[in-house]
Protein backbone atom coordinates (compact mmCIF):
# COMPACT_ATOMS: atom_id res chain seq x y z
CA UNK A 1 0.00 0.00 0.00
CA UNK A 2 2.58 2.45 0.95
CA UNK A 3 4.29 1.74 -2.30
CA UNK A 4 1.60 2.49 -4.16
CA UNK A 5 0.78 5.71 -2.64
CA UNK A 6 4.62 6.56 -3.28
CA UNK A 7 4.16 5.63 -6.97
CA UNK A 8 0.76 7.82 -7.02
CA UNK A 9 2.46 11.07 -5.36
CA UNK A 10 5.66 10.56 -7.94
CA UNK A 11 3.29 10.45 -10.36
CA UNK A 12 1.48 13.56 -9.27
CA UNK A 13 4.45 15.39 -8.89
CA UNK A 14 6.18 15.28 -12.52
CA UNK A 15 2.32 15.70 -14.07
CA UNK A 16 2.38 18.64 -12.06
CA UNK A 17 5.95 20.13 -13.30
CA UNK A 18 4.80 19.28 -16.75
CA UNK A 19 1.65 21.64 -16.64
CA UNK A 20 -0.86 18.50 -16.95
CA UNK A 21 -2.74 19.10 -13.47
CA UNK A 22 -2.15 22.33 -11.97
CA UNK A 23 -2.18 23.03 -8.21
CA UNK A 24 -5.04 25.02 -7.10
CA UNK A 25 -7.18 23.54 -9.46
CA UNK A 26 -9.03 20.24 -8.36
CA UNK A 27 -11.85 20.38 -10.48
CA UNK A 28 -9.71 20.23 -13.53
CA UNK A 29 -8.14 17.56 -11.83
CA UNK A 30 -11.22 15.74 -11.30
CA UNK A 31 -12.60 16.66 -14.69
CA UNK A 32 -9.13 14.86 -16.73
CA UNK A 33 -9.59 11.97 -14.24
CA UNK A 34 -13.58 11.66 -15.35
CA UNK A 35 -12.59 12.43 -18.87
CA UNK A 36 -9.93 10.06 -19.69
CA UNK A 37 -11.91 6.72 -17.94
CA UNK A 38 -14.64 8.18 -19.89
CA UNK A 39 -13.45 8.61 -23.27
CA UNK A 40 -10.02 7.30 -23.46
CA UNK A 41 -6.76 9.22 -23.28
CA UNK A 42 -6.90 10.96 -26.83
CA UNK A 43 -10.69 12.31 -26.60
CA UNK A 44 -10.42 12.91 -23.05
CA UNK A 45 -6.96 14.82 -23.25
CA UNK A 46 -8.81 16.88 -25.62
CA UNK A 47 -11.89 17.34 -23.65
CA UNK A 48 -9.97 18.66 -20.54
CA UNK A 49 -7.56 20.92 -23.12
CA UNK A 50 -10.73 22.40 -24.79
CA UNK A 51 -12.49 23.00 -21.06
CA UNK A 52 -9.03 24.40 -19.74
CA UNK A 53 -8.63 26.99 -23.10
CA UNK A 54 -10.80 26.40 -25.50
CA UNK A 55 -9.20 29.27 -28.26
CA UNK A 56 -5.83 27.31 -27.76
CA UNK A 57 -4.79 26.29 -31.34
CA UNK A 58 -4.58 22.23 -30.72
CA UNK A 59 -3.48 21.87 -34.99
CA UNK A 60 -1.89 22.84 -37.78
CA UNK A 61 -2.15 21.53 -40.49
CA UNK A 62 -1.72 22.32 -44.75
CA UNK A 63 -5.77 24.08 -44.08
CA UNK A 64 -4.21 26.47 -41.41
CA UNK A 65 -5.00 26.53 -37.49
CA UNK A 66 -7.90 24.37 -35.49
CA UNK A 67 -8.35 25.18 -31.99
CA UNK A 68 -9.39 23.06 -29.06
CA UNK A 69 -12.83 24.01 -29.10
CA UNK A 70 -13.53 24.07 -32.77
CA UNK A 71 -12.45 20.03 -32.39
CA UNK A 72 -14.76 19.35 -29.51
CA UNK A 73 -17.32 20.70 -30.90
CA UNK A 74 -16.80 19.32 -34.79
CA UNK A 75 -16.38 15.59 -33.13
CA UNK A 76 -19.77 16.10 -32.11
CA UNK A 77 -21.27 17.18 -34.69
CA UNK A 78 -19.52 14.00 -36.40
CA UNK A 79 -20.33 11.48 -33.29
CA UNK A 80 -24.07 12.65 -33.76
CA UNK A 81 -24.12 11.74 -36.97
CA UNK A 82 -22.96 8.08 -36.80
CA UNK A 83 -25.35 8.19 -34.02
CA UNK A 84 -27.77 8.51 -36.67
CA UNK A 85 -25.69 6.05 -39.11
CA UNK A 86 -26.48 3.41 -36.73
CA UNK A 87 -23.08 3.26 -34.74
CA UNK A 88 -22.40 3.14 -31.07
CA UNK A 89 -20.25 1.51 -28.67
CA UNK A 90 -20.65 -2.21 -30.41
CA UNK A 91 -18.90 -0.38 -33.81
CA UNK A 92 -15.56 -0.19 -34.84
CA UNK A 93 -14.33 2.87 -36.61
CA UNK A 94 -11.32 2.67 -38.49
CA UNK A 95 -9.36 5.21 -39.75
CA UNK A 96 -6.87 4.94 -43.10
CA UNK A 97 -5.72 8.90 -43.30
CA UNK A 98 -2.66 10.82 -43.31
CA UNK A 99 -2.08 13.44 -40.53
CA UNK A 100 -4.51 16.16 -40.92
CA UNK A 101 -7.65 17.33 -38.67
CA UNK A 102 -10.05 15.10 -40.12
CA UNK A 103 -7.94 11.86 -38.07
CA UNK A 104 -8.42 13.94 -35.21
CA UNK A 105 -12.01 14.16 -35.84
CA UNK A 106 -12.71 10.88 -36.32
CA UNK A 107 -10.55 9.28 -32.97
CA UNK A 108 -12.82 12.30 -31.03
CA UNK A 109 -16.03 11.01 -31.88
CA UNK A 110 -15.61 7.77 -32.22
CA UNK A 111 -14.54 7.75 -28.12
CA UNK A 112 -17.53 9.67 -28.12
CA UNK A 113 -19.97 6.94 -29.25
CA UNK A 114 -17.89 4.73 -26.98
CA UNK A 115 -16.79 2.85 -29.85
CA UNK A 116 -13.24 0.88 -30.81
CA UNK A 117 -11.12 2.91 -32.89
CA UNK A 118 -8.64 0.92 -35.24
CA UNK A 119 -6.19 3.17 -36.69
CA UNK A 120 -4.85 1.65 -40.10
CA UNK A 121 -1.35 2.31 -41.90
CA UNK A 122 -1.22 3.46 -45.05
CA UNK A 123 1.19 1.61 -46.46
CA UNK A 124 -1.12 -0.87 -46.10
CA UNK A 125 -1.62 -2.84 -50.12
CA UNK A 126 -5.36 -3.80 -51.14
CA UNK A 127 -5.45 -7.51 -49.78
CA UNK A 128 -4.20 -6.36 -45.98
CA UNK A 129 -6.43 -3.63 -46.17
CA UNK A 130 -9.16 -6.18 -46.17
CA UNK A 131 -8.03 -8.62 -44.54
CA UNK A 132 -7.62 -6.46 -41.29
CA UNK A 133 -10.97 -5.18 -41.77
CA UNK A 134 -12.45 -8.20 -41.66
CA UNK A 135 -11.01 -9.81 -38.85
CA UNK A 136 -11.28 -6.56 -36.85
CA UNK A 137 -15.02 -6.52 -37.53
CA UNK A 138 -15.10 -2.75 -38.90
CA UNK A 139 -18.43 -1.36 -39.29
CA UNK A 140 -17.41 2.08 -40.28
CA UNK A 141 -13.96 3.25 -42.58
CA UNK A 142 -12.72 6.81 -42.54
CA UNK A 143 -10.36 7.42 -45.52
CA UNK A 144 -8.45 9.97 -47.61
CA UNK A 145 -10.03 10.45 -51.43
CA UNK A 146 -6.56 9.07 -51.62
CA UNK A 147 -7.11 5.76 -50.87
CA UNK A 148 -10.43 4.84 -52.52
CA UNK A 149 -9.00 2.16 -54.57
CA UNK A 150 -7.43 0.10 -51.95
CA UNK A 151 -10.59 -0.29 -50.21
CA UNK A 152 -12.10 -2.30 -53.62
CA UNK A 153 -11.92 -5.73 -51.47
CA UNK A 154 -13.23 -4.23 -47.92
CA UNK A 155 -16.28 -6.05 -47.37
CA UNK A 156 -19.50 -4.29 -48.97
CA UNK A 157 -21.58 -3.76 -45.70
CA UNK A 158 -18.21 -1.55 -44.03
CA UNK A 159 -19.74 2.16 -44.80
CA UNK A 160 -17.16 3.97 -46.21
CA UNK A 161 -16.62 7.89 -45.04
CA UNK A 162 -14.26 9.53 -47.44
CA UNK A 163 -12.71 12.63 -46.06
CA UNK A 164 -14.72 15.38 -47.79
CA UNK A 165 -17.69 13.53 -46.05
CA UNK A 166 -16.53 13.72 -42.73
CA UNK A 167 -15.67 17.37 -43.47
CA UNK A 168 -19.25 17.94 -43.86
CA UNK A 169 -20.45 15.80 -41.42
CA UNK A 170 -18.19 17.71 -38.43
CA UNK A 171 -20.27 21.02 -39.22
CA UNK A 172 -23.65 19.74 -38.38
CA UNK A 173 -25.48 19.21 -34.89
CA UNK A 174 -22.25 20.62 -32.86
CA UNK A 175 -23.97 20.26 -29.09
CA UNK A 176 -22.26 18.41 -26.15
CA UNK A 177 -23.20 14.36 -26.26
CA UNK A 178 -23.70 12.26 -22.93
CA UNK A 179 -20.32 10.43 -22.33
CA UNK A 180 -20.35 6.70 -22.83
CA UNK A 181 -20.36 4.40 -20.25
CA UNK A 182 -16.53 3.27 -21.20
CA UNK A 183 -14.42 4.83 -23.37
CA UNK A 184 -13.62 2.57 -26.70
CA UNK A 185 -10.58 0.65 -27.19
CA UNK A 186 -7.86 1.95 -29.05
CA UNK A 187 -6.34 -0.40 -31.60
CA UNK A 188 -2.98 -0.61 -32.75
CA UNK A 189 -1.63 -2.80 -35.57
CA UNK A 190 1.89 -4.80 -35.08
CA UNK A 191 4.58 -3.73 -37.87
CA UNK A 192 3.68 -6.62 -40.16
CA UNK A 193 7.24 -7.08 -41.25
CA UNK A 194 6.52 -10.52 -41.95
CA UNK A 195 3.00 -11.03 -42.59
CA UNK A 196 -0.30 -9.30 -41.84
CA UNK A 197 -0.27 -7.16 -38.73
CA UNK A 198 -1.95 -7.99 -35.58
CA UNK A 199 -4.24 -5.98 -33.37
CA UNK A 200 -3.43 -5.11 -29.99
CA UNK A 201 -6.34 -3.52 -27.86
CA UNK A 202 -4.96 -0.95 -25.39
CA UNK A 203 -7.15 1.01 -23.06
CA UNK A 204 -5.52 3.48 -20.41
CA UNK A 205 -7.57 4.20 -17.57
CA UNK A 206 -5.63 6.84 -16.06
CA UNK A 207 -4.01 10.17 -17.11
CA UNK A 208 -1.29 8.86 -14.46
CA UNK A 209 -0.17 6.73 -16.74
CA UNK A 210 1.11 10.10 -19.00
CA UNK A 211 4.35 10.01 -16.20
CA UNK A 212 6.29 7.43 -17.60
CA UNK A 213 7.11 9.79 -20.53
CA UNK A 214 7.14 13.08 -18.56
CA UNK A 215 9.62 11.50 -15.97
CA UNK A 216 12.59 11.46 -18.89
CA UNK A 217 10.86 13.07 -21.59
CA UNK A 218 10.77 17.21 -20.71
CA UNK A 219 7.44 17.72 -22.61
CA UNK A 220 5.54 20.67 -20.87
CA UNK A 221 2.06 22.82 -21.42
CA UNK A 222 2.62 25.72 -24.13
CA UNK A 223 5.10 23.99 -26.17
CA UNK A 224 4.41 23.14 -29.87
CA UNK A 225 5.05 19.75 -31.40
CA UNK A 226 5.86 18.84 -35.10
CA UNK A 227 4.93 15.32 -35.40
CA UNK A 228 5.99 13.73 -38.26
CA UNK A 229 5.74 10.20 -37.59
CA UNK A 230 2.58 8.94 -38.44
CA UNK A 231 -0.30 8.98 -35.20
CA UNK A 232 -1.17 5.56 -36.82
CA UNK A 233 2.12 4.31 -35.18
CA UNK A 234 2.93 4.30 -31.30
CA UNK A 235 5.47 6.50 -31.68
CA UNK A 236 3.25 9.49 -33.33
CA UNK A 237 0.35 8.88 -31.43
CA UNK A 238 1.98 8.72 -28.31
CA UNK A 239 3.68 11.62 -28.34
CA UNK A 240 0.13 13.24 -29.46
CA UNK A 241 -1.94 11.88 -26.94
CA UNK A 242 0.79 14.06 -24.92
CA UNK A 243 0.66 17.08 -26.51
CA UNK A 244 -3.27 17.06 -26.31
CA UNK A 245 -3.00 16.26 -22.55
CA UNK A 246 -0.70 19.21 -22.16
CA UNK A 247 -2.74 21.92 -24.19
CA UNK A 248 0.22 21.85 -26.81
CA UNK A 249 0.07 22.88 -30.41
CA UNK A 250 0.61 19.91 -32.75
CA UNK A 251 1.80 20.60 -36.14
CA UNK A 252 0.87 18.15 -38.63
CA UNK A 253 1.86 17.49 -42.74
CA UNK A 254 0.40 14.79 -44.84
CA UNK A 255 3.46 13.31 -45.98
CA UNK A 256 6.89 13.48 -44.66
CA UNK A 257 8.83 15.97 -46.50
CA UNK A 258 12.54 17.59 -44.80
CA UNK A 259 12.44 20.97 -46.28
CA UNK A 260 9.19 21.00 -45.34
CA UNK A 261 9.86 19.83 -41.99
CA UNK A 262 12.41 22.40 -41.15
CA UNK A 263 10.51 24.77 -42.35
CA UNK A 264 7.57 23.94 -40.40
CA UNK A 265 10.33 24.15 -37.25
CA UNK A 266 11.51 27.66 -37.82
CA UNK A 267 8.17 29.05 -39.01
CA UNK A 268 6.19 27.69 -35.68
CA UNK A 269 9.05 27.64 -33.32
CA UNK A 270 8.52 23.85 -32.28
CA UNK A 271 10.02 23.18 -28.73
CA UNK A 272 9.86 19.32 -30.17
CA UNK A 273 10.27 17.32 -33.38
CA UNK A 274 8.57 13.30 -33.39
CA UNK A 275 10.40 10.85 -35.59
CA UNK A 276 10.99 7.51 -36.80
CA UNK A 277 14.90 6.66 -37.45
CA UNK A 278 14.20 6.77 -41.26
CA UNK A 279 13.15 10.46 -41.18
CA UNK A 280 16.19 11.38 -39.01
CA UNK A 281 18.41 9.63 -41.41
CA UNK A 282 17.10 11.85 -44.03
CA UNK A 283 16.87 15.30 -42.13
CA UNK A 284 20.56 14.63 -41.39
CA UNK A 285 22.09 13.66 -45.10
CA UNK A 286 19.78 16.81 -46.21
CA UNK A 287 23.03 19.65 -46.88
CA UNK A 288 20.85 22.64 -46.03
CA UNK A 289 19.46 21.67 -42.18
CA UNK A 290 22.02 24.53 -40.84
CA UNK A 291 20.23 27.05 -43.18
CA UNK A 292 17.03 26.64 -41.09
CA UNK A 293 16.48 27.93 -37.57
CA UNK A 294 15.68 24.86 -35.58
CA UNK A 295 17.20 26.60 -32.63
CA UNK A 296 14.08 26.45 -30.51
CA UNK A 297 14.13 22.49 -30.86
CA UNK A 298 14.21 21.04 -27.25
CA UNK A 299 13.66 17.93 -27.99
CA UNK A 300 13.62 15.32 -30.84
CA UNK A 301 11.83 12.16 -30.02
CA UNK A 302 12.63 9.37 -32.03
CA UNK A 303 11.49 5.38 -31.38
CA UNK A 304 10.14 2.68 -33.84
CA UNK A 305 13.18 1.48 -34.54
CA UNK A 306 17.04 1.59 -33.61
CA UNK A 307 18.84 4.56 -33.96
CA UNK A 308 22.13 3.85 -34.60
CA UNK A 309 24.72 5.34 -32.71
CA UNK A 310 26.43 6.97 -35.72
CA UNK A 311 22.80 8.85 -36.97
CA UNK A 312 22.19 9.76 -33.50
CA UNK A 313 25.37 11.22 -32.95
CA UNK A 314 25.72 12.87 -35.92
CA UNK A 315 21.35 14.69 -34.91
CA UNK A 316 23.47 15.88 -32.20
CA UNK A 317 25.82 17.75 -33.74
CA UNK A 318 23.21 19.55 -35.87
CA UNK A 319 20.79 20.13 -33.34
CA UNK A 320 22.34 20.15 -29.73
CA UNK A 321 21.38 17.63 -26.74
CA UNK A 322 18.50 16.70 -27.60
CA UNK A 323 17.77 13.07 -28.90
CA UNK A 324 15.10 11.47 -26.31
CA UNK A 325 15.19 7.70 -27.64
CA UNK A 326 12.79 5.52 -26.53
CA UNK A 327 12.57 1.93 -26.71
CA UNK A 328 9.14 -0.32 -26.72
CA UNK A 329 6.80 -1.93 -28.99
CA UNK A 330 3.08 -1.89 -29.85
CA UNK A 331 2.62 -4.43 -27.11
CA UNK A 332 4.47 -3.89 -24.21
CA UNK A 333 4.27 0.21 -24.66
CA UNK A 334 7.48 1.59 -23.08
CA UNK A 335 10.32 0.28 -21.67
CA UNK A 336 13.14 2.62 -21.55
CA UNK A 337 14.20 6.23 -22.59
CA UNK A 338 17.91 7.18 -22.88
CA UNK A 339 17.59 11.39 -22.16
CA UNK A 340 20.11 13.15 -24.29
CA UNK A 341 22.55 12.90 -20.75
CA UNK A 342 22.56 8.94 -21.28
CA UNK A 343 23.15 8.99 -25.20
CA UNK A 344 26.50 11.54 -24.45
CA UNK A 345 27.21 8.74 -22.01
CA UNK A 346 26.79 5.96 -23.92
CA UNK A 347 25.62 6.57 -27.62
CA UNK A 348 23.18 4.00 -28.86
CA UNK A 349 22.01 3.29 -25.57
CA UNK A 350 18.02 3.18 -25.45
CA UNK A 351 18.53 4.01 -21.75
CA UNK A 352 17.04 3.15 -18.54
CA UNK A 353 13.51 2.24 -17.40
CA UNK A 354 11.39 4.96 -16.29
CA UNK A 355 9.91 4.72 -12.72
CA UNK A 356 6.12 2.69 -13.17
CA UNK A 357 8.14 -0.02 -15.63
CA UNK A 358 10.70 -2.29 -15.09
CA UNK A 359 12.80 -4.59 -17.33
CA UNK A 360 14.76 -7.49 -16.97
CA UNK A 361 16.78 -10.08 -19.33
CA UNK A 362 16.45 -13.79 -19.86
CA UNK A 363 18.17 -16.72 -20.95
CA UNK A 364 16.81 -19.25 -23.48
CA UNK A 365 16.33 -21.01 -20.03
CA UNK A 366 14.15 -18.25 -18.23
CA UNK A 367 16.59 -17.87 -16.08
CA UNK A 368 17.15 -13.54 -15.06
CA UNK A 369 20.23 -12.48 -16.81
CA UNK A 370 21.86 -9.85 -14.20
CA UNK A 371 25.82 -9.56 -15.07
CA UNK A 372 26.33 -6.16 -17.03
CA UNK A 373 27.56 -7.12 -20.74
CA UNK A 374 25.57 -10.46 -21.02
CA UNK A 375 23.04 -10.87 -23.60
CA UNK A 376 19.71 -11.94 -22.86
CA UNK A 377 16.04 -11.71 -24.21
CA UNK A 378 14.02 -8.64 -22.87
CA UNK A 379 10.99 -8.85 -21.13
CA UNK A 380 9.13 -5.47 -19.79
CA UNK A 381 6.18 -4.74 -16.97
CA UNK A 382 4.62 -1.64 -17.83
CA UNK A 383 0.59 -0.66 -17.03
CA UNK A 384 0.44 0.35 -20.25
CA UNK A 385 1.06 -2.94 -21.98
CA UNK A 386 -1.99 -4.51 -23.87
CA UNK A 387 -4.30 -7.19 -22.51
CA UNK A 388 -3.37 -9.79 -25.61
CA UNK A 389 -3.84 -9.64 -29.58
CA UNK A 390 -7.47 -8.87 -30.50
CA UNK A 391 -7.00 -12.14 -32.75
CA UNK A 392 -6.28 -14.28 -30.06
CA UNK A 393 -2.80 -15.15 -28.27
CA UNK A 394 -0.32 -13.02 -26.88
CA UNK A 395 3.55 -12.44 -25.87
CA UNK A 396 5.43 -14.69 -24.28
CA UNK A 397 5.67 -13.66 -20.13
CA UNK A 398 8.18 -14.73 -17.78
CA UNK A 399 7.38 -13.43 -13.94
CA UNK A 400 4.57 -11.42 -14.87
CA UNK A 401 7.00 -9.31 -17.06
CA UNK A 402 5.89 -9.81 -21.64
CA UNK A 403 8.88 -10.42 -23.95
CA UNK A 404 9.40 -7.37 -26.41
CA UNK A 405 10.88 -9.85 -28.98
CA UNK A 406 14.16 -8.34 -28.49
CA UNK A 407 17.72 -9.56 -27.72
CA UNK A 408 19.78 -6.80 -25.50
CA UNK A 409 22.64 -6.57 -22.50
CA UNK A 410 23.10 -3.60 -19.53
CA UNK A 411 25.89 -1.15 -19.13
CA UNK A 412 28.09 -1.27 -16.29
CA UNK A 413 25.60 1.89 -15.33
CA UNK A 414 22.33 -0.06 -15.89
CA UNK A 415 21.60 1.63 -19.76
CA UNK A 416 19.92 -1.20 -21.61
CA UNK A 417 20.97 -1.43 -25.09
CA UNK A 418 19.01 -3.70 -28.03
CA UNK A 419 21.17 -5.58 -29.97
CA UNK A 420 18.55 -7.17 -32.13
CA UNK A 421 15.54 -9.03 -32.25
CA UNK A 422 15.40 -12.38 -30.92
CA UNK A 423 14.61 -14.18 -34.20
CA UNK A 424 16.85 -12.09 -36.70
CA UNK A 425 20.22 -13.57 -34.58
CA UNK A 426 22.18 -15.95 -37.43
CA UNK A 427 24.31 -18.63 -36.63
CA UNK A 428 27.20 -18.43 -38.80
CA UNK A 429 29.93 -21.35 -38.48
CA UNK A 430 28.35 -22.24 -34.78
CA UNK A 431 28.78 -18.46 -33.47
CA UNK A 432 25.89 -16.63 -32.90
CA UNK A 433 25.36 -13.26 -34.85
CA UNK A 434 23.30 -10.15 -34.59
CA UNK A 435 22.96 -7.58 -37.66
CA UNK A 436 22.43 -4.60 -35.30
CA UNK A 437 26.06 -4.38 -34.64
CA UNK A 438 26.86 -4.88 -38.39
CA UNK A 439 23.81 -2.87 -39.67
CA UNK A 440 25.43 0.27 -36.82
CA UNK A 441 29.05 -0.08 -37.78
CA UNK A 442 28.77 -0.62 -42.09
CA UNK A 443 26.35 2.67 -41.50
CA UNK A 444 29.43 5.16 -39.91
CA UNK A 445 30.95 4.56 -43.67
CA UNK A 446 31.24 7.95 -44.76
CA UNK A 447 30.22 6.14 -48.26
CA UNK A 448 27.55 4.39 -46.96
CA UNK A 449 24.21 5.67 -46.03
CA UNK A 450 22.83 2.33 -44.35
CA UNK A 451 22.48 -1.05 -44.07
CA UNK A 452 20.71 -4.22 -43.37
CA UNK A 453 22.20 -7.51 -42.96
CA UNK A 454 20.74 -10.96 -43.02
CA UNK A 455 21.70 -14.56 -43.17
CA UNK A 456 20.89 -16.67 -46.13
CA UNK A 457 21.49 -20.87 -46.33
CA UNK A 458 25.39 -21.88 -46.59
CA UNK A 459 26.10 -25.36 -47.46
CA UNK A 460 29.48 -24.85 -45.21
CA UNK A 461 28.52 -22.57 -42.50
CA UNK A 462 24.66 -23.34 -42.52
CA UNK A 463 24.00 -19.83 -42.61
CA UNK A 464 26.35 -17.10 -43.94
CA UNK A 465 26.44 -13.35 -43.86
CA UNK A 466 24.97 -11.37 -46.69
CA UNK A 467 25.10 -6.98 -46.60
CA UNK A 468 22.74 -4.84 -48.30
CA UNK A 469 24.26 -1.72 -48.34
CA UNK A 470 23.14 1.97 -49.99
CA UNK A 471 25.77 4.05 -50.82
CA UNK A 472 26.24 7.85 -50.52
CA UNK A 473 29.44 7.64 -53.21
CA UNK A 474 31.70 4.93 -54.98
CA UNK A 475 32.87 2.13 -52.68
CA UNK A 476 33.15 -1.09 -53.85
CA UNK A 477 32.25 -4.67 -52.12
CA UNK A 478 35.81 -5.61 -51.07
CA UNK A 479 36.28 -1.95 -49.29
CA UNK A 480 32.99 -2.83 -47.33
CA UNK A 481 34.33 -6.25 -46.17
CA UNK A 482 37.44 -4.52 -45.29
CA UNK A 483 35.49 -2.04 -42.95
CA UNK A 484 34.00 -4.88 -40.73
CA UNK A 485 37.07 -7.05 -40.60
CA UNK A 486 38.80 -3.95 -39.50
CA UNK A 487 36.17 -3.22 -36.80
CA UNK A 488 34.58 -6.30 -35.69
CA UNK A 489 35.43 -9.96 -35.52
CA UNK A 490 36.45 -12.23 -37.95
CA UNK A 491 33.00 -14.41 -38.30
CA UNK A 492 30.92 -11.13 -38.82
CA UNK A 493 32.72 -10.00 -41.77
CA UNK A 494 29.35 -10.49 -44.98
CA UNK A 495 30.50 -13.32 -47.62
CA UNK A 496 27.96 -11.49 -49.58
CA UNK A 497 27.45 -7.66 -49.80
CA UNK A 498 24.86 -6.30 -52.18
CA UNK A 499 24.69 -2.70 -53.69
CA UNK A 500 20.89 -0.48 -53.54
CA UNK A 501 19.29 2.42 -53.90
CA UNK A 502 17.35 1.87 -50.71
CA UNK A 503 16.58 -0.44 -48.10
CA UNK A 504 12.44 -1.80 -48.27
CA UNK A 505 10.55 -0.63 -45.62
CA UNK A 506 7.15 -0.35 -44.53
CA UNK A 507 5.29 2.83 -43.76
CA UNK A 508 7.35 3.04 -39.97
CA UNK A 509 10.63 2.95 -41.41
CA UNK A 510 11.75 -0.64 -40.31
CA UNK A 511 13.14 -2.87 -42.88
CA UNK A 512 11.21 -5.06 -44.58
CA UNK A 513 13.74 -8.28 -44.21
CA UNK A 514 11.70 -10.58 -46.11
CA UNK A 515 11.92 -8.90 -49.27
CA UNK A 516 15.65 -9.22 -48.54
CA UNK A 517 15.60 -12.80 -48.33
CA UNK A 518 13.52 -13.02 -51.38
CA UNK A 519 15.98 -11.15 -53.83
CA UNK A 520 18.61 -12.33 -56.08
CA UNK A 521 19.41 -10.11 -58.49
CA UNK A 522 22.89 -9.04 -58.15
CA UNK A 523 24.20 -11.26 -55.47
CA UNK A 524 27.53 -12.29 -55.88
CA UNK A 525 27.93 -16.45 -56.76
Amino acid sequence: MLNRIGATCHSLSVLVKAGMVEVGRPDLALASLRAVRGLGPIAGAAKVSARRDPDAVAIIDECGPVTYGELDRRSNALARAWLTHGFGAESVIAVLCRDHRGVVDAMLASAKLGARLLLMNTGFSRPQLADVARREGVSALVHDEEFADLLGDVDAEVRRYPESLVEELVHGDQRDLKLPRSGGALVLLTSGTTGTPKGAPRRVRSPLAAAQFLERIPLRRGQTMYVAAPTFHGTGLSQFILAFALGMTVVFRRRFDVRATLEGIAKHRCDVLVVVPTMLQRIVDFGGVRDHDTSSLRILFSAGSALGADLGNRATALFGDVIHNLYGSTEVAVATIATPADWRAAPGTVGKPPRGCLVRLYDEQGREVTEAGTRGRIFVGSGLAFDGYSGGGTKEIIDGLMSSGDVGHFDADGRLFVDGRDDDMIVSGGENVFPAEIEDLLASHPALLEAAVIGVPDREFGQRLRAFVVPSSEIDADTVKAYVKGNLARYKVPRDVVFLGELPRNATGKVLRQKLRDYQEGVPQ
